[in-house]
């Protein structure tokens, strides 16, 4: 199943997605899909009311903007060279230890919205990634199966940056990159953890419909297991806290192709969780 945020800007309502594509609306259970929802065991009853039929569908739900399938994430942690490939490609060394570093919460927005391209920016770069969002306090953890207990779902990710920003401006620390607006499209959906293995999933970005990056979760360095027990050691995460685990190659930083201008078009995709669509344009 997959969980959706359907509906204008600020105003999204909670759906679900079964197996057999119909779509439910979620309101009689809930009136968001945020952290609350996850902590209060939301994905369990959403199936149980999928299995007694207690949940009405959705006809037209194709006419609605898909919004971010998570609301209000309090903190959206990322990982840095978290692909051997991709490190190679920006000169740099698998690190021994997860790099981390934030975005913004408010650079969260649809999977097919419009991504800004921002006022002076001449390398504005695509990365897909996986995203996890974490489903209940998670502090200290020890073992990698509690790490992935504390994990309710997976989303597509579209860790978009801008390089110079990142790399020229920024004093060491790479936020002025990350953290324009509309610097992180995700979704579409919302895919429950235990219907998802995290460390086998092909993940694609494509530029103008050519592919760009073309690989597998299977090559992180450090698997969401690993992130996600290191990540609890240095801070809590809260439920409905986003983690971006890293992208492959195939970045423009990698000097193989153009970065991103006005009028282009993003896509990304990783197995079993969806496909986003942006165009660029000026902020």
């Amino acid at each position: 199943m997959e969980l959706l945020r359907l509906g204008p800007v600020g105003e999204e309502r909670p759906y679900v997605r079964a197996t057999d594509g119909t779509v439910y609306d979620l309101s009689p259970i809930t009136s968001d899909i945020d952290g609350a929802f996850l902590a209060a065991d939301g994905i369990a009853r959403v199936r149980t009311a999928l299995t007694d039929g207690s949940l009405e569908p959705v006809p037209d739900f194709e006419s609605l903007r898909v919004g971010a399938p998570i609301a209000k994430p309090g903190a959206v942690v990322c990982v840095g060279l978290n692909y051997a490939a991709h490190a190679a490609e920006s000169g740099a060394e698998p690190p021994a230890h997860p790099v981390l570093f934030f975005k913004h919460p408010n650079t969260v927005v649809g999977p097919f919205d419009d991504v800004l391209v921002p006022r002076g920016s001449e390398k504005t770069d695509w990365e897909v990634e996986l995203a996890v969002v974490i489903g209940k306090t998670t502090r200290y953890v020890e073992t990698l199966e509690d790490a992935l207990a504390c994990v309710a779902g997976y989303a597509v990710s579209n860790d978009v940056s801008e390089r110079a920003f990142q790399l020229e401006v920024s004093g060491g620390q790479w936020s002025k990159g990350k953290c324009c607006e509309t610097f992180n499209p995700l979704g579409p959906a919302l895919v429950p953890a235990d219907e998802v293995d995290p460390q086998a999933l092909v993940l694609r970005s494509f530029v103008n419909g050519e592919v760009r990056q073309d690989s597998s979760t299977a090559d992180m360095i450090f698997s969401v297991a690993e992130l996600v027990r290191d990540i609890s050691q240095y801070m809590t995460l809260d439920p409905g806290d986003i983690i971006n685990t890293g992208t492959p190659e195939g970045v423009a930083l990698s000097g193989r192709f153009p970065y991103l201008a006005p009028g282009d078009t993003v896509e990304c995709e990783i197995e079993g969780l969806g496909r986003q669509r942006q165009t660029l344009a000026k902020a």
